[in-house]
């Protein structure tokens, strides 16, 4: 089994699912096989919540301020797992913020509105804008929603802002500064907190 559970720079993330409908140019997963404490994030068979649930029991988070879900794979994609691994932390520890990073697909991905039960559950969305417009944002995410994802992304973060969440839109500094400028002012148009991610950190 590949680790669920992970930490990266005094951070605890959750690695719950590989699966993702973005083939995005600079992802990290291109990079390696795991990031961090971890020996692998490639699962030979996705997790269920049982498995998910014993990683969480196993790993200390009494003492912890905030956990990601952020793997090699996009979390909504494993939305049920999601959603109830979100809720069983906070039972476990009512005080933890809990972070999705996110491609903003979650609609498409599951075929109806997410964005309000996943405010419910997570406190900080991270939503990944990655560019300026809709024909640039499918050549450098290389999705399965091509035509409709932008938009359908955007959509979600609206509707997260809604919500009353902490919302934030990342890019990844491999586009231009002109592109990097556009998105913030889309990011701000949102009501999104806007940051500029670095491709050779790796985050």
């Amino acid at each position: 089994m590949a680790d669920i559970i992970y930490t990266l720079e005094g951070g605890v993330y959750l690695n719950i699912t590989n699966k993702c409908p973005c083939n995005c140019a600079f992802c990290i997963r291109s990079k390696g096989d795991a990031v961090g404490s971890a020996e692998d994030l490639w699962f030979d068979n996705e997790p269920d919540f049982d498995e998910i649930k014993n990683a969480v029991d196993a790993f200390d988070f009494s003492n912890v301020n905030e956990a990601v879900f952020c793997g090699y794979g996009e979390p909504t994609n494993a939305y049920e797992n999601l959603i109830k691994t979100a809720k069983y932390l906070k039972q476990i520890n009512p005080d933890i913020k809990l972070r999705i990073n996110t491609n903003g697909l979650s609609d498409l991905i599951n075929n109806k509105p997410t964005a309000k039960e996943i405010c419910s559950a997570i406190d900080v969305i991270s939503v990944s804008l990655n560019d300026s417009n809709s024909e640039k944002y499918d050549k450098i995410t290389r999705n399965i929603f091509p035509g409709k994802a932008y938009d359908a992304m955007l959509k979600f973060t609206r509707e997260c802002v809604k919500c009353g969440n902490e919302v934030h839109m990342t890019v990844v500094d491999v586009i231009n500064k002109e592109d990097i400028e556009k998105c913030r002012e889309i990011c701000e148009g949102i009501g999104a907190k806007f940051i500029c991610r670095s491709f050779a950190r790796g985050r």
